[in-house]
């Protein structure tokens, strides 16, 4: 991550507000507001979701060898170290720790496609943000492993809690360099609000039921190009493929 900050900088103006004093007293009431309402919003959030967590952790089970829930050390706010819980998308096998995992990477289940592409794979974090560790919209949560490799500037990500959803998140799958996603966190810290995360909502919205949309479309346009034999053997391959 150093390596590819050392050609770029963020805005200096963005990075001040961050850090000023000014922005800190014209955000205390509405962060005050989101740590009380957030923890709240979670509990009924949690409850509804309850039959569909159920179900997914099953069909995780039986689509790949081991545990339905992936855990890992994440850095939060102030540097403090929490436990993520998210669905697991990958075999495994895989490596516990790494920058990022290509969509149709081998250590990638198949089940494991479908929740990422939805998102589906970050509602346990729900429980997170139930035990104060998260928040519901706010920057990506970090690997504990990478904060070593931070540049100074990138450490003012950490002033707030990490969220399920964010700025950085909605727009991670523009395929841009890893630095610029860093920039979408600060611009989200220093210009956050009711009007900002109703549009993260809205986006976040669209990209779960545009995934759900697009994988029931897949499995419809598989259905009528393969015949029953033949997606036997196609599902027998992927599964040798996957383990």
């Amino acid at each position: 991550m150093a390596d590819q900050a050392l050609d770029w900088a963020p805005p200096e103006d963005l990075t001040r507000s961050v850090e000023s004093s000014e922005y800190k007293a014209a955000h205390r009431f509405y962060r005050a507001i989101r740590t009380a309402v957030d923890p709240i919003l979670a509990i009924p959030l949690l409850i509804v979701s309850l039959p569909l967590l159920a179900v997914i952790a099953g069909l995780i089970r039986v689509d790949s060898p081991g545990p339905a829930l992936f855990r890992q050390q994440r850095i939060g706010k102030d540097r403090k170290a929490f436990t993520i819980f998210k669905f697991r998308t990958l075999t495994k096998h895989a490596p516990e720790y790494s920058l990022k995992v290509a969509p149709d990477s081998p250590v990638v289940t198949r089940l494991g496609r479908f929740l990422r592409r939805t998102g589906l794979d970050e509602l346990p974090q729900l429980w997170n943000v139930l035990r104060g560790d998260m928040a519901l919209i706010g920057p990506r949560p970090e690997q504990i492993e990478l904060i070593h490799l931070y540049e100074p500037w990138q450490l003012q990500r950490l002033v707030v809690k990490p969220g399920i959803t964010g700025w950085w998140q909605i727009h991670h799958r523009d395929e841009i360099p890893l630095h610029l996603n860093v920039d979408k966190d600060l611009y989200y810290i220093a210009n956050q609000g009711p009007r900002m995360d109703g549009v993260i909502i809205g986006r976040t919205c669209r990209i779960v039921l545009g995934g759900i949309a697009g994988a029931l479309f897949s499995l419809h346009r598989a259905d009528q190009s393969v015949g029953p034999g033949q997606l036997h053997v196609t599902d027998a391959t992927a599964e040798e493929a996957s383990s």
